[in-house]
């Protein structure tokens, strides 16, 4: 029988699907290498390999079988997804184009040795976009984004989506939340278009122009909108929580509890940015890594406090996740601190913090990426994380994130994925 490597339910899924990866055909308690190839939109390789050996049966099943060494030990399922990675240091696997899969090659190799003996093979299609959910760009007055539905009439809950100060139109883990059921608003508002790459002030008024675009289309549900945003996105989405109507539930990832970097501009009010201290960035000699996490004033030192988003005067649900092995920036610490005044002016928080998780939690089987050019700062930038500890943090804070929203936009249960 020749050897069949097999990808379940189906060689095609979303690329938040865990999968199941079975080899079979192989003799009884054979060695084997297992390997995982991935060329991004730049064209950097990504790959992951792991040793193991066969059963009795002269078959592999990841969910059960152990890795013997390579990339990762132990049974991890999607252990040759998390684990992938570049020869390139400090590259990041992201989704530029999100109407494309990333097409994972799966390979099986005779022994643990070179891998020049070539078994079994197929492609894992991982999609980014659900069947039937539809991409539109956005440019209505200033706002610049892009909005992702799902398939039929709804109405759906509706989400903004808001990354970091990296700038850009980031869009993969929108047009996921849409492949999941939600109605999801991709919102720019750095380095983008004629969006400046560090704005001198940003306005209240821009994002209040987001979440009125959701609350008008018909497809929307009326019982209010969620925001979630990582780190500099955190905040934004704090922000827009506490100042802006409509918003009844929000996400803060890797975020901090006080207005960061740029001034933000409300109706007659501007909360200026924390204080910081580029001197005090630590610059690696060996790697030439910049370590950013000292740069900020202590954020408990009361002449700080002009800056904080007074989150407890929302009236908005909060869930906030962080990894504590976040080396950007403190955020376990500014997440505690924003639960801590929650909870004394009497409001609940969910709060998740993931031993040996790093700053950029993205969402399940992107792979863990320790550091990476910042586009905005033009620096190699330490993002921290563990390889293992990392990807089961982004699993569950996957779970927890469609959960939240599910529970306080819609009061119903998590829909089944389909692609």
């Amino acid at each position: 029988m020749a050897v069949q490597v097999m990808v379940l339910p189906s060689p095609k899924c979303l690329f938040d699907d865990p999968v199941q990866i079975r080899v079979v055909g192989l003799h009884p308690q054979q060695a084997v290498t297992l390997r995982t190839s991935l060329v991004d939109e730049s064209g950097e390789l990504f790959q992951a390999h792991a040793h193991y050996r066969a059963g009795s049966s002269g078959e592999l099943d990841l969910s059960c079988s152990p890795a013997l060494g390579g990339s990762y030990l132990g049974v991890e399922p999607m252990g040759l997804l998390w684990s992938l990675q570049s020869k390139t240091p400090y590259k990041r696997l992201a989704k530029r184009n999100v109407l494309t899969p990333f097409c994972v090659d799966l390979e099986v190799y005779q022994g643990h040795g070179d891998m020049n003996r070539l078994l079994g093979k197929c492609t894992n299609e991982r999609w980014f976009l659900g069947e039937g959910v539809k991409r539109i760009s956005v440019r209505e007055g200033r706002l610049k984004a892009t909005l992702f539905l799902p398939p039929g009439p709804g109405p759906f809950p509706g989400l903004i989506d808001l990354y970091g100060s990296g700038g850009g139109l980031v869009e993969y883990r929108a047009s996921l939340l849409a492949s999941r059921g939600f109605v999801t608003l991709a919102v720019a508002y750095m380095a983008f278009e004629d969006i400046p790459t560090t704005p001198e002030v940003l306005e209240l008024g821009y994002f209040e122009e987001a979440v009125n675009f959701l609350r008008k289309h018909q497809q929307v549900k009326d019982t209010g909108i969620g925001v979630l945003g990582l780190s500099k996105g955190a905040d934004l989405a704090l922000s827009m929580a506490t100042f802006l109507p409509g918003i009844k539930a929000a996400v803060s990832i890797s975020g901090s509890c006080f207005n960061s970097f740029i001034p933000l501009k409300g109706n007659g009010f501007t909360i200026p940015p924390h204080p910081y201290n580029l001197e005090r960035m630590k610059i690696s000699d060996d790697s030439g890594l910049v370590d950013f996490s000292d740069v900020l004033d202590d954020h408990r030192d009361p002449a700080t406090w002009d800056c904080r988003i007074p989150v407890e005067r929302s009236l908005a649900k909060f869930l906030f996740l962080s990894g504590l092995d976040d080396t950007n920036w403190k955020s376990d610490l500014y997440c505690q601190d924003a639960v801590q005044r929650l909870q004394h002016f009497g409001r609940e928080a969910e709060f998740y913090s993931y031993s040996g998780a790093g700053h950029l939690l993205e969402p399940p089987y992107l792979p863990l990426c320790r550091a990476s050019i910042h586009r905005v700062l033009g620096m190699f930038v330490c993002w921290g994380g563990q390889w293992r500890e990392h990807a089961k943090a982004q699993e569950d804070a996957w779970r927890r994130i469609q959960a939240f929203f599910w529970q306080h936009l819609m009061d119903s249960d998590i829909p089944k994925s389909k692609l």
